[in-house]
């Protein structure tokens, strides 16, 4: 079993390059199946998740070629089946995009229920309802989500909550439905815009994404595209975090300031210096942080992804800091975890209350999710001592090449599967 062995007390410092958005990718990557031509994406990132998805669109007939660690081109062709049930796509999320890819294109899906993390309860009452106001008939049985529809109309409807993976399911259903469709209360993240960016390369007629209202004006075909994924915010936000936890001067580049500006405005408020520039953001912390509240809500808020990484920075600042998180009821299980380590944090309900302590020390670990997983990674960096890090899968499936990138920063962590690793690391550091 894969772990990171981790000795803390080094600030990071230097430059850092952040990669394609994941939660942007995977949608992408689904939709890609609404063409018959081809499609080349790039910007791709090399994580577990997309990959999961690729196999699984191979399994149906999804020509997938690997033109370069990040770029991809993908056929649609020959998809010769609309199921899919595989064991390795339970294991995320994002399973679900390939229903309202397949719906709007082949008017049929039947797709297992979908895994990821266990953060709390991610309803797909949603993407149902969205559907089935398009014209679909939705059952679920046997593990599957099952869809079908001999014709998708236009339709007008208004999300209960303000949901990202219903908002790009559904419209990517109602980009190949007839007449009209107008989603209200939409999510309006930048994934949700660079999706239905990526639809309309193809052909689709899209606006309003980005707002809370998107209309679309359903297209009986898409043709082929050449795409560029944006970068990953919650991956720049983790690293702009880990100056902030470390102490040090990192310079991540690679990004898109303006949807970095809720993660930009909390580290100023904790008291780090952030100069932006057209594409890189730096993060200087010199001086002791200080406390603050923190509310998760959707875009324009302060990300659900990034609740982890600030919590783990106010348990180092000075005086009491309160978080509370309103879009996940169970993502505070990290606490636990980095109470190990120091923390002095108390959750009460959707609420953690944060005493902030001089420093942590190291521990034997375990990352419960892919986003806490990450912020105990800082943790551990910023720790005095050694620590080892189980469960880290949850993390490969979102951050390319996170150690090593982290490695390039200055920092001592190394990737080791095996007491005889973890020895020569551990003589190498000590």
């Amino acid at each position: 079993m894969e772990q990171y062995y981790i000795k803390g007390g080094n600030p990071l410092v230097g430059e850092v390059e952040i990669g394609g958005a994941k939660n942007a990718a995977l949608p992408i990557l689904a939709a890609a199946i609404m063409t018959d031509e081809t499609v080349h994406i790039d910007n791709v990132p090399d994580v577990r998740d997309t990959n999961v998805l690729l196999t699984a669109m191979e399994n149906i007939g999804v020509i997938v070629r690997h033109e370069d660690r990040h770029r991809i081109t993908i056929n649609a062709a020959n998809v010769h089946e609309t199921v899919v049930d595989d064991d390795n796509i339970k294991k995320i999320r994002a399973s679900y995009y390939l229903i309202g890819a397949m719906l709007g294109k082949y008017k049929h899906a039947e797709v297992t229920l979908p895994g990821g993390c266990d953060i709390g309860c991610r309803a797909i009452d949603q993407h149902i309802k969205g559907f089935r106001a398009l014209g679909a008939d939705v059952v679920v049985e046997h593990g599957m989500i099952k869809t079908h529809a001999e014709h998708l109309r236009g339709s007008h409807i208004y999300m209960d909550v303000s949901s990202v993976g219903a908002t790009i399911n559904v419209m990517m259903a109602a980009a190949m439905a007839e007449g009209k469709t107008i989603i209200e209360n939409a999510a309006k993240e930048p994934h949700v815009v660079d999706v239905a960016n990526f639809l309309n390369s193809m052909g689709a007629s899209i606006r309003g994404a980005g707002t809370d209202v998107i209309r679309i004006k359903g297209v009986s075909k898409l043709h082929g595209s050449e795409y560029t994924i944006i970068p990953d915010q919650i991956e720049a936000g983790t690293f702009m975090f880990a100056a902030a936890v470390t102490r040090g001067d990192v310079t991540v580049r690679n990004v898109i300031p303006k949807h970095l500006e809720s993660i930009t405005s909390k580290l100023l408020e904790i008291g780090c210096e952030v100069m932006e520039e057209d594409d890189q953001v730096r993060v200087v912390c010199s001086r002791p942080l200080r406390h603050t509240k923190v509310k998760t809500l959707p875009y324009p808020g302060f990300p659900t992804d990034m609740q982890p990484q600030i919590t783990v920075a106010l348990g180092l600042s000075e005086g009491t800091s309160i978080v509370t998180e309103s879009i996940f009821e169970n993502r505070f299980k990290y606490v636990d975890e980095l109470t190990r380590m120091g923390a002095n944090i108390k959750v009460e309900g959707n609420t953690a209350i944060i005493d902030g302590v001089a420093k942590y020390t190291g521990a034997g670990i375990s990352a419960p999710d892919l986003r806490a997983g990450a912020a105990l990674v800082l943790a551990a960096l910023s720790a005095e001592g050694e620590s080892l890090l189980d469960n880290i899968r949850y993390i490969q499936r979102g951050y390319e090449d996170f150690h090593l990138k982290l490695q390039g920063l200055g920092a001592q962590i190394k990737l080791v599967d095996s007491e005889n690793d973890y020895a020569k690391f551990h003589l190498l550091t000590g």
